[in-house]
């Protein structure tokens, strides 16, 4: 990059910068945000407040510390603002819940716990966020984020919780609000969808792994706020053909007379797909892949089966107790060479849904694993050293405000046009 070029970056940053801090109220505020996101975006192992300041020609330690730990901007504003922008930008097909883990050392960090993260595929002391994605197969936007706290030492209210007092102070150091307690993930990803919807941000399909979509309560919210998805599943999840039908047992004169039920038991999804034939195994390809082989990208296939099947277990029958269990799609992805389908999806889509459109939309979940690996690799996303619930939510704001900065720059955008 020329200096010229790097001259009209350095202005379109700042512009940029200007606007996605428009809702900070001092001057000052908004200097030290363009600051902090130059350095985030500088080449460099660690993105913490010290090594930063030390690479910034106008950097000061004490002023980007105090930025971020102790400055009283609220980093909702700037969320919004720039979700409806990227959201412009973009113009997202999906919007997709996932979560991300923050390794850390001792106990003090707002959060931190032994728990598992799929970021590090293991149980680990680490922080866990949930966070919401827009997305198309070209480009995504980690719009909205929810720091989770696990039950037993973070939230005194909690029966579960062994020393009230003990985490009612470490949550005093960690200066986490009193109205924040425990809430599941599939809340936080529920919550985070309302916010965006507040925000005037609308997306008509939403995505999620297992994590999610094994949670009945989750796949009835999105259903309740008219939203249609695509979720996985493990396979041991329980559920009926579509061709189930409830039937009441003779009356035998005695007790309370028989309701109309289910005659068999149901079983899991992963046998309800193994017990489809060969023929009903397509072949579907959804995109072409990032990797090259030979000087040449190869288009990625695989071999799926869609069925149609009734969702089961205690919380669906529990929600449509005396009634029919809704139909949905279950999409099993089986590879050539399988013994026995690998990867489950549930989706409420329309009946007459193509597969490939099923296969398409379950894949497309792949494009959050860019937004991670960019802004953990290249912008910092878990350097962040503070302990406090206030510095971790302004340090992953401005990380998300430098991954909307590079995206812009990569879809070629005019800042007359921004």
């Amino acid at each position: 990059m020329d200096l010229e070029e790097l001259s009209r970056v350095r202005r379109d940053l700042v512009d940029f910068s200007a606007q996605a801090f428009a809702s900070f109220a001092r001057r000052d505020q908004r200097f030290w945000g363009e600051v902090y996101l130059r350095g985030l975006m500088l080449d460099g192992e660690r993105k913490s407040v010290e090594p930063m300041a030390a690479r910034l020609p106008d950097g000061d330690r004490q002023s980007l510390q105090q930025f971020l730990t102790d400055s009283t901007w609220d980093p909702v504003p700037v969320r919004a603002a720039m979700a409806r922008r990227m959201a412009e930008l973009i113009e997202p097909e999906a919007v997709v819940f996932d979560d991300t883990g923050f390794p850390k050392c001792g106990n003090e960090s707002a959060g931190v716990a032994r728990q598992y993260t799929g970021s590090l595929g293991k149980t680990a002391n680490c922080q866990v966020a949930v966070t919401t994605h827009l997305a198309t197969d070209a480009a995504s936007y980690p719009a909205n984020w929810r720091l989770f706290l696990p039950e037993k030492g973070w939230d005194p209210l909690s029966p579960l919780c062994p020393d009230p007092a003990a985490v009612r102070a470490r949550r005093s150091r960690c200066k986490i609000p009193e109205e924040v307690r425990h809430r599941q993930k599939w809340r936080l990803a529920l919550d985070s969808l309302d916010e965006l919807t507040a925000w005037g941000v609308q997306v008509p399909l939403a995505l999620a792994d297992a994590g999610y979509g094994d949670a009945f309560e989750f796949r009835q919210g999105l259903t309740d706020r008219a939203l249609s998805y695509v979720v996985g599943v493990k396979a041991d999840m329980a559920a009926q053909p579509a061709s189930a039908q409830r039937c009441t047992p003779a009356y035998r004169g005695r007790g309370a007379p028989p309701k109309p039920a289910y005659p068999d038991k149901p079983v899991s999804v992963a046998a309800l797909a193994a017990d489809q034939k060969g023929a009903a195994r397509k072949t579907v390809a959804w995109r072409t892949g990032t990797k090259h082989h030979g000087g040449k990208t190869r288009t990625l296939r695989s071999r799926f089966i869609a069925i149609r099947i009734r969702p089961a277990g205690d919380a669906v029958a529990k929600y449509y107790r005396g009634q029919d269990l809704p139909e949905c799609w279950l999409l099993a992805e089986w590879p050539t060479g399988a013994d026995a389908p690998v990867q489950f999806w549930l989706s409420n889509l329309p009946a007459d849904t193509p597969i490939k459109t099923l296969v398409r939309w379950a894949k497309l979940r792949w494009r959050i694993e860019h937004d991670y690996r960019e802004m953990k690799v290249g912008l910092g996303l878990d350097h962040f050293e503070g302990r406090t619930w206030r510095g971790f939510h302004h340090h992953i704001t401005c990380v998300a405000v430098a991954h909307a900065f590079l995206t812009w720059l990569r879809l070629g955008k005019e800042t007359a046009a921004a």
